[in-house]
C-alpha cells in the first residue's frame, strides 16, 4: 500500500505525490521547486542544492534522514554540470554513499530545470 508523505512542496493539478511510502521504504521524485511553487533556474549549483534540500526536508517528513537513502538516480540536462552537481552532492551526503546513476537527457518536462532526482530509502520506523 503506497502512503502518501505531507511535504513542505505544494500541491499541485498534476496526479502526483511529491513522496509517498510502502513497506518502509520511501519513494520521491524530486526538481528544483521552491516551497511557493516557482521553479529555481540559476545555476546548476543553485537548483542542485534545492533539489537535495527538498529531499533532505521530504525525509525528515517521512521520519528519516539522508543516511537511509540507498539509490539516487540523477537526471542532467547538460553534461557540463556533473562537477557542480557533484560538489553539492557532497553536501548532503556521508560515506558510504548511496548507490546512484547519473544520466544526461535532452530535457525536462520543467522548463528551465537542469536536475531531476529520483530517490529511494529505507526508513527505521517501530
Amino acid at each position: 500500500m503506497r502512503i502518501p508523505v505531507k511535504t513542505h512542496l505544494p500541491a499541485d493539478e498534476v496526479p502526483l505525490e511529491w513522496a509517498v511510502t510502502g513497506d518502509n521504504v520511501l519513494y520521491t521524485a524530486l526538481i528544483p521547486i521552491r516551497v511557493d511553487g516557482s521553479i529555481e533556474i540559476g545555476p546548476i549549483e543553485r537548483q542542485a542544492e534545492v533539489t537535495f534540500d527538498n529531499l533532505r526536508r521530504v525525509l525528515e517528513a517521512a521520519g528519516g534522514t539522508m543516511d537511509d537513502v540507498t539509490q539516487v538516480l540523477i537526471y542532467l540536462t547538460d553534461p557540463a554540470a556533473f562537477e557542480g552537481m557533484n560538489d553539492i552532492y557532497r553536501r548532503f551526503f556521508n560515506a558510504p554513499y548511496p548507490n546512484r546513476a547519473t544520466v544526461v537527457v535532452a530535457g525536462l518536462m520543467v522548463p528551465g530545470a537542469l536536475i531531476e532526482i529520483v530517490a529511494y530509502a529505507h526508513l527505521k520506523r517501530g
